[in-house]
This record gives C-alpha cells, sequence and structure tokens, in this order.
C-alpha cells in the first residue's frame, strides 16, 4: 500500500470512526434523558459490561492482533484457494468459541452479577433484572465475533469502507430503540436494540465478503495448520486487553475514594475520558488499523525498507494532528465541556473537575494514539509479547502514580498518572521497536516534532488570551453562542498551526494537504 493509498484508508476509517463517536455521545444523551442513574440503567450497564469487556478482548484482539497478520501472510504466500481454506478453518473456530462463551454467560448470569455488581444482591429486584438483562445481551459476544471475523477478512483484503462504518450501527440501534420507543422506553428495549445492532453489523458485511469470494465450505473446515498460530497470537493480546482492564478498574476504585479526591471523581474520570478517546479513536486507531495490513505485507515480503517507511509516514501523521489537538484541549476543555455536558445535574462544579482531568489527560494524548501504531507494528510482525510486557510495566508506573499523585492533585492526579504510563509505554515500545528493526528515521521524526510543538504552542498562546479575554461574556451567553464561538475558536487555531507549519517549511505537510486537495 502506497503513502497515498494509506491516507486514503486512514480517512475512510477516521470518518467511520468519528460517525460512530458522534452517534455515540448522541445515545448517552438520549439514555441520560430517559433513564437518568436509575436503577433500571445500572443493571443495563451492569448486563452490558462483560459482553463489552470480552468483545474487545476476544473479538476486536482477534481481528487487529491475531487474524489480519496470518491472513495477510497467506495471501501473500499462498495463493487464493488456501487463503479462503483458511478463512473457513478461522471461522469455524470463532463459532465453536464464541458459542461456548455465550452459553457458559447465559447458565451463570447470576453468579457473573454478583461478581460485577455485588451491591444488587441487597436490590432482589434489581438483582433479577440485571440477571435477565444479561442473558438477553450475551448472545451480542457471538454477533459481534463473527462481525470481526468478517471485518478482519476485509482488512486483510485491504477494503476499509463497510467494516469501518459498521460499528456506528450499535449506536443507531439504541438510538432508534429510545425515539421509536420514546416516553414507554424500557431497559428491555435497549437490551434487544444491542442485539439488533450485532446482526446489523454482520449483515452489512456478507454482501461484500461474498463479492470478494467468501464462500462456506461444505462440509466446513474444522482444522487449518495456521489456526495454532492465530490462537497463539491471540492469547497474549487478550493478556494485553486484560491489563488495561485492570488498569481502568484500579482508576476506577481510587476515585471513588472521595474523601482523597473529591467528589464525583468517576464521573469526572468517565466524561473527560469520552472526550480524550475522540480524537484517539479517529485518528491513532484509523491511522493504525489502516497501516496494520501493510506493515504485515511488509514483513512478509522481508521489505524492510517499505516497513519502515509505513512506520515512520504513520507516525508523523499522528504526530501532526494529535499534538495540536492536546494542546487545543488544555485550552479550549472547560468550554468544550461546558457545551457538551452542562445541564440539567451537570453543574459547573461538575464541569470545573471533568476539565481538571482533560486537562491531565491531554497531555498523553499523543501517546495513547502512538501506542496503538506501535503496538500493531509489533503485530505485524507476530510479535503480541513485547506489548504485553510494556503494558505490565506502564501499569505498575500508573498504580504507583495514583497513589501519589492523588493527594496534591486530586482527580487531576489519578488523570496525570495516566499520561505519564502511556508517555513511558510508548517510549518504551518505541525503542524496543527501534532495536528490532533498526533506525527507521527518528532524527527525521524530531525535527518534525520539533516544529509540530512551535506551531501548536504558538496556537495555543493565541487561543488562550483570546479566551481569557472573552471568557466573561462567555459564561452569561446561552449554548448556541457559545457553540459558535467554539467552533470559530477552533477553526482560527488550525489555521494559526498549519500556517505556522507552513512557514516552518514542514514537507509532512505539503503530503498532507496534497493528497486531501485531490481527493473527490
Amino acid at each position: 500500500m502506497s503513502t497515498k493509498s494509506l491516507l486514503k484508508s486512514t480517512g475512510i476509517i477516521s470518518a467511520a470512526t468519528a460517525t460512530s463517536r458522534v452517534l455515540g455521545f448522541v445515545r448517552d444523551i438520549l439514555i441520560a434523558n430517559f433513564f437518568g442513574t436509575g436503577l433500571s440503567i445500572q443493571a443495563f450497564l451492569v448486563a452490558f459490561r462483560l459482553p463489552n469487556l470480552l468483545r474487545h478482548m476476544v473479538a476486536e484482539g482477534a481481528s487487529s492482533s491475531a487474524f489480519v497478520p496470518v491472513l495477510s501472510e497467506y495471501l501473500v504466500t499462498k495463493d487464493r484457494d488456501e487463503y479462503w481454506r483458511l478463512a473457513n478453518g478461522l471461522l469455524s473456530l470463532m463459532l465453536v468459541t464464541l458459542i461456548v462463551i455465550v452459553a457458559i454467560g447465559i447458565t451463570a448470569a447470576p453468579f457473573i452479577v454478583r461478581v460485577i455488581a455485588p451491591g444488587f444482591v441487597t436490590e432482589p429486584a434489581q438483582f433479577e433484572l440485571a440477571v435477565n438483562l444479561t442473558r438477553t445481551i450475551f448472545p451480542y459476544i457471538l454477533l459481534i465475533g463473527l462481525a470481526a471475523y468478517a471485518m478482519a477478512i476485509l482488512n486483510s483484503l485491504k477494503h476499509f469502507t463497510v467494516p469501518a462504518f459498521s460499528p456506528a450501527l450499535l449506536n443507531l440501534s439504541i438510538i432508534a430503540a429510545i425515539v421509536i420507543f420514546k416516553r414507554d422506553v424500557g431497559v428491555e428495549n435497549l437490551a434487544f436494540a444491542v442485539l439488533v445492532g450485532g446482526v446489523l453489523q454482520l449483515i452489512m458485511q456478507i454482501p461484500v465478503l461474498y463479492k470478494k469470494g467468501m464462500r462456506l465450505k461444505f462440509p466446513p473446515v474444522l482444522y487449518h495448520p495456521a489456526a495454532g498460530r492465530v490462537v497463539k497470537l491471540l492469547l497474549p493480546r487478550i493478556l494485553g486487553s486484560a491489563v488495561y482492564q485492570l488498569n481502568v478498574l484500579i482508576d476506577t476504585i481510587l476515585s471513588s475514594l472521595h474523601w482523597i479526591v473529591g467528589a464525583g471523581g468517576i464521573a469526572a474520570l468517565y466524561y473527560s475520558n469520552r472526550l480524550i478517546q475522540l480524537p484517539t479513536a479517529i485518528f491513532g486507531i484509523s491511522i493504525a488499523t489502516a497501516a496494520l495490513p501493510t506493515l504485515s505485507a511488509h514483513f512478509t515480503r522481508k521489505n524492510t525498507k517499505g516497513f519502515k517507511e509505513t512506520l515512520n509516514f504513520s507516525l508523523k501523521s499522528l504526530f501532526m494532528i494529535m499534538v495540536p489537538a492536546a494542546v487545543g484541549i488544555m485550552v479550549m476543555g472547560s468550554q468544550i465541556i461546558r457545551i457538551l455536558f452542562e445541564r440539567g445535574e451537570f453543574t459547573q462544579f461538575s464541569t470545573m473537575i471533568t476539565n481538571q482531568a482533560l486537562f491531565y489527560y491531554a497531555f498523553g494524548l499523543f501517546s495513547y494514539a502512538g501506542i496503538k501504531i506501535l503496538v500493531f507494528s509489533f503485530y505485524s510482525m507476530q510479535d503480541t509479547r513485547t506489548p504485553v510486557k510494556t503494558a505490565c510495566i506502564a501499569l505498575v508506573i500508573n498504580v504507583v502514580l495514583n497513589l501519589i499523585l492523588m493527594w496534591p492533585l486530586k482527580i487531576g492526579g489519578l488523570a496525570l498518572a495516566t499520561s505519564i504510563a502511556g508517555i513511558t509505554n510508548f517510549a518504551m515500545l518505541f525503542f524496543l521497536l527501534r532495536k528490532k528493526i533498526g533506525s527507521f528515521g527518528e532524527k527525521e521524526i524530531a525535527v518534525f516534532l520539533a516544529k509540530i510543538l512551535a506551531a501548536s504552542s504558538l496556537m495555543g498562546l493565541i487561543l488562550h488570551i483570546v479566551t481569557i479575554r472573552f471568557n466573561a461574556i462567555l459564561l452569561k451567553k446561552d449554548t448556541f453562542f457559545n457553540a459558535g464561538y467554539l467552533f470559530l475558536s477552533i477553526a482560527g487555531g488550525i489555521f494559526i498551526y498549519f500556517f505556522v507549519l507552513y512557514l516552518l517549511r514542514a514537507e509532512e505537510l505539503g503530503k498532507f494537504l496534497k493528497w486531501v486537495l485531490k481527493r473527490r
């Protein structure tokens, strides 16, 4: 895949991810409006927690780290018939595994609810509702697992459009359920909407799979020699995901200690993390997902030069977007939070503590996205162990810093600890990858990063001065006026940033703008 093709694929995935994230915000706003924080919505969130966790660990993990590298290798080194034979073998493996998981989950639903939400035991009605919802939602794992399998097949064939847009269907399904039933909507409707969303995500990809040549084998391919390699690659990825989930759990536990971090800590971390994940998903994951098949193909062909060039370009593209985004979030964070959330029960105090967490999260923004690219680089070389090791080290660092920083910085200390741990993880992966493959243009990346920091700093300084000047006025205006001001500020900041980059003669900017202008 050429640089132009990589940019095009990244653009498609970015647009799809942005669509899904925007719909996710709409979904959350509607759920908050109709259900608030009552007992029924808590039961739904508990019921959806484990399927969602398994989706990250098994379904999406298989797609990103295990399926694509092996499929890409077969696509390069074997004929198409053998490629599709492997695809059918993996389908059999997925079906058996996912059906067993779903059966266990439905059977063990009462035990699962007791473990995840022990407080529900004292509320029999809520406990029973959570158990019923868990049994309803658990088949979603089968649906999303098959959808992720289809996504892996299409991504290995370098088709990104349909798989990238399919996740948005889950949010659309939940939104539609709320809008259709309106005041009569119940959490049972949300549970069935989750299943409908899973079905739609799978069905959307089937016609493209058929067009690409996918055909079910009869009798089915029950075993393929490469399936063991896929499992071997997948298990460390599952462990790595488990490490991340443990990280989130520890942050949640510590943020609940309100006598240390202050009131509202859990909510502040949740809302600020939602905002941070938006640019991370749109740009970081999109660039990494688009680059993975190319990196895998270069590694299979032993094209070291192509591998390094793809990695170099991906990192520079990431820095060019994420660094100014972080500066913008630091300066404009309170305005963003105020416009999106400050209404009803979300008060000025809520905005203040959420912005405190958001500010410190922004320091590590580039690392959250950069880790995705570096991890996927290891995955493309079928090395899933190294990222797990660095993630474990980062987990320990995060826990230690949490316990140190939460006292002086309150909720901001937990966010800052996450940022420092993320930056440390990125640095470890960067140097370990360089040790593994040799230099991939670090000096060139450093020079470009220096220009990005200069342009971003000037942009941030100007936005900060303007914000201070108009802040008193903005507090007296309505949401529509503030939204208009925020839009103009972002547009002005983007212009300042790219203009300064142009004056600094950043060649990468020219490549990026050339691609944008040529796109139809």
